[in-house]
């Protein structure tokens, strides 16, 4: 850019960004540590909801990336607090490992649902379960609906394809609590004395993680690792403020322009 913006917060995407699986992505823990010495704040937003952020957290320690706990906020963190703002009792489609981040809500008698990525749970019987407490009035609450997402074995269903089967069969719309969702990104910045345009956003998702940022104000870095397929940056518009090849680059233009 030929004119250098002040930037206050750096939000930071993880799987396909920052690792894959239990294998990061080659110079990002480096990348990070560079990151950490500029005067902006960093956070880290996810839509994972394989896991509850403890167990997130632990894995990316084992990576060893200089992150703290805290720094960590999840679609799923934000699907409860809706939960607990409409006083339901969900039925949670979400993997075991996520049960987690749940504990407390009570869930015997649903009358919501509550769907993420559970593909231990995305079977017949499951799914006509959530089909029938939606015909009976139940709210459809997706934790996100992004289309798939990278594993070390290739690309994989996200939960995305199975809210909109729910939302077809039931002739209802989900309310979405993730990425990229406007509410999301501005929650994750609320604590950060950050206005979104002194905010970017780094990720692999072209439409939740950088078509969402902008749509809120910030500017958007896709990185062309994890779930990124040749011509993403031409899916959104406005296109994403810049294509880097990795999180790497991305810190490296950040440190050199933005400041």
């Amino acid at each position: 850019m030929a004119v250098r913006r002040v930037v206050k917060a750096v939000l930071i995407d993880l799987s396909g960004t920052l690792h894959i699986e239990d294998s990061a992505v080659p110079g990002a823990q480096e990348a990070l540590t560079r990151l950490r010495r500029a005067p902006v704040n960093v956070k880290f937003v996810t839509n994972t909801t394989k896991e509850c952020k403890r167990i997130l957290f632990e894995r990316l320690k084992r990576l060893e990336f200089d992150i703290e706990e805290t720094e960590i906020f999840t679609s799923l963190t934000a699907a409860r607090s809706l939960v607990e703002q409409q006083n339901v009792r969900p039925l949670l489609l979400v993997e075991n490992s996520a049960l987690e981040d749940f504990s407390g809500i009570e869930t015997s008698d649903p009358n919501a649902v509550v769907i993420g990525l559970a593909p231990d749970h995305f079977n017949y019987q499951t799914m006509n379960k959530a089909f029938r407490l939606i015909l009976d009035g139940a709210p459809l609450i997706a934790i996100h609906k992004a289309r798939y997402y990278k594993r070390k074995d290739g690309l994989a269903l996200g939960p995305g394809p199975f809210v909109t089967g729910l939302e077809y069969a039931t002739d209802t719309k989900a309310t979405v609590v993730g990425k990229p969702e406007r509410t999301f990104f501005l929650e994750a910045l609320r604590n950060l004395d950050c206005k979104p345009e002194e905010a970017i956003m780094i990720g692999d998702d072209v439409r939740d993680d950088i078509g969402g940022a902008q749509n809120s104000g910030m500017m958007g870095i896709l990185v062309k690792t994890g779930k990124y397929r040749q011509g993403d940056e031409v899916k959104i518009n406005p296109p994403p403020y810049l294509t880097c090849d990795s999180f790497l680059q991305a810190v490296d233009h950040i440190l050199q322009n933005l400041k």
